[in-house]
């Protein structure tokens, strides 16, 4: 090699260094709005939404054909609202800001949907699984959520584009907030699995009807004063495009962006894994509630450990190669548990399959800030993407195409899971180890090896995604210069006296 080349490299390896380190001290985001963001992450986990499945069938009691019909109806419904909504997100723009007004909007009612829910029990004691009053409650109860639901995701999925313009600035504070939050957030879900053992062995005199209306109650408020501080303190930096895309133009991006069409293609193929909720094996089959934070514990070192060589990895391998390691690494590790729980019956031993068990979670979990942090990453790049190529921003439609196919497959996979239950002979309103043996280990079947066989072809369109790092420097280069060329005009076009 010739000295000429090698004064190059090393002129080249210092210029990085040095765009590095201008890149880490670059800072858009104060210390009070980091604050509120890492309560507005907290906010979006602070919930028992993981005992939903279980709540459903054996304490509020769904009818399961019922439950099939409901999901069906909310899925159409859902597609038709998110394509509205997603529309009227990308043409607004106000003193305040683009997403501002709908998350403030989301707080009030989603806060009294969420208390309402948790408490039908109470308000339906003893009714039968098809008791029409409960089932007409539940459903306009589903339809109404989804639809507040729906207006937080589309404008959850623009904030991160937009409350900072420096994408080494966004991935700190998606850092922070997610190493911060998960110290916080899942609490409401440990407590609710230990309070589950206590009311099913007695060891607490309360019912357990009781026992999710209280935490359902207090989680819903808090959540929602959380998301409400973030919603009034956060700013938007990123300045909007003078030009609105039409709605036929937001849609078109799909297939005009090549990035997008991967994410969503992704998204859609995952979406196909079958499966039924875990915590009814933990409670039906090993009757320990509980066990799911004990399994969890040597994966929760792993987890912090993990936001400490996020950057590093980062920076020796492509965002693409990160983005599939983190999300497909799991579907490895699923299939030795599942022949361990198949040998012996160990499926319904609880210290054997909890060990099985919490070791799959601690190899996961060394990669837990890759599942978190990349794929918000890509997703802030794919709109960054769009605005690049297409001179518009579309992070409402970009957040409804990247799951709007998925929604397709995911309202049959809602109505399979009921179609599932019934299938492996499951029986509603049963205490822990009333099912049958054949009913225990479908159980477990359905909930390790059937998601994977069912759903691994998501893979696949992210080997396709063509966003590199030379494209990435490129892009942020130029859409940097364009934005400052924005903000000039706008600047003289105020400072221009009126005739």
């Amino acid at each position: 090699m010739s000295e000429k080349t090698k004064t190059a490299e090393v002129a080249e390896s210092e210029e990085k260094k040095a765009v590095r380190s201008l890149e880490k001290n670059r800072r858009y985001i104060g210390s009070r709005e980091t604050r509120a963001y890492i309560l507005y992450d907290i906010a979006q986990s602070f919930n028992i939404d993981a005992r939903m499945e279980y709540f459903t069938n054996d304490i509020l009691v769904i009818a399961f054909r019922w439950q099939t019909i409901i999901s069906g109806i909310v899925g159409v419904w859902d597609i038709i609202n998110d394509l509205f909504l997603a529309s009227l997100v990308d043409r607004t723009n106000t003193r305040f800001g683009k997403f501002k007004p709908y998350l403030v909007l989301y707080a009030g009612p989603g806060a009294v949907m969420g208390m309402i829910f948790w408490s039908m029990p109470l308000i339906f004691p003893g009714a039968p699984a098809a008791y029409l009053p409960k089932i007409l409650l539940f459903f306009v109860l589903k339809m109404l959520q989804n639809l507040n639901g729906s207006m937080y995701g589309i404008a959850k999925t623009g904030i991160l584009s937009t409350i900072t313009p420096d994408r080494i600035d966004r991935t700190r504070l998606i850092n922070q907030a997610n190493l911060i939050s998960s110290l916080v957030e899942r609490w409401p879900e440990y407590l609710v699995k230990f309070g589950i053992d206590a009311v099913n062995r007695e060891i607490i005199p309360i019912k357990m009807t009781s026992l999710f209306a209280g935490f359902g109650v207090f989680t819903a408020l808090f959540s929602s004063l959380f998301g409400l501080y973030f919603a009034i303190i956060y700013r938007e930096r990123v300045l909007q495009s003078v030009e609105k895309p039409t709605q036929k133009e937001a849609l078109s991006s799909l297939f005009k962006s090549r990035p997008l069409m991967m994410m969503a293609l992704s998204s859609l193929l995952s979406r196909f894994g079958l499966s039924v909720d875990m915590s009814t094996y933990y409670i039906q089959v090993l009757n320990v509630s509980s066990m799911e934070i004990f399994v969890g514990i040597p994966g929760m070192f792993a987890t912090y450990a993990s936001y400490t060589y996020v950057d590093k990895l980062r920076e020796r391998f492509s965002t693409k190669s990160l983005w599939i390691l983190g999300e497909h690494l799991g579907d490895l590790l699923v299939i030795p548990v599942f022949i361990f729980g198949s040998i012996n019956k160990n499926f319904k031993k609880p210290i054997p399959i909890g060990i099985a068990l919490a070791i799959h979670e601690f190899i996961w979990n060394l990669f837990y800030a890759l599942r978190k942090v990349i794929p918000q990453e890509i997703q802030n790049e794919v709109i960054d993407y769009s605005e690049w190529k297409f001179g518009y921003r579309t992070e409402g439609m970009t957040g409804v195409m990247q799951g709007l196919a998925a929604k397709v497959v995911g309202t049959f996979g809602a109505m399979m899971k009921s179609i599932i239950y019934q299938m492996i002979g499951y029986r509603q309103g049963l205490k822990p180890g009333q099912q049958t043996e054949r009913t225990e280990y479908l159980l477990f079947f359905s909930t390790t090896l059937l998601p994977i066989m069912t759903g691994s072809l998501g893979i696949i369109p992210k080997f396709f995604y063509n966003i590199n790092e030379k494209t990435r420097k490129r892009m942020y280069a130029e859409l940097e210069e364009r934005r400052r060329e924005i903000a000039q005009k706008l600047n003289s076009e105020e400072e221009t006296p009126e005739e």
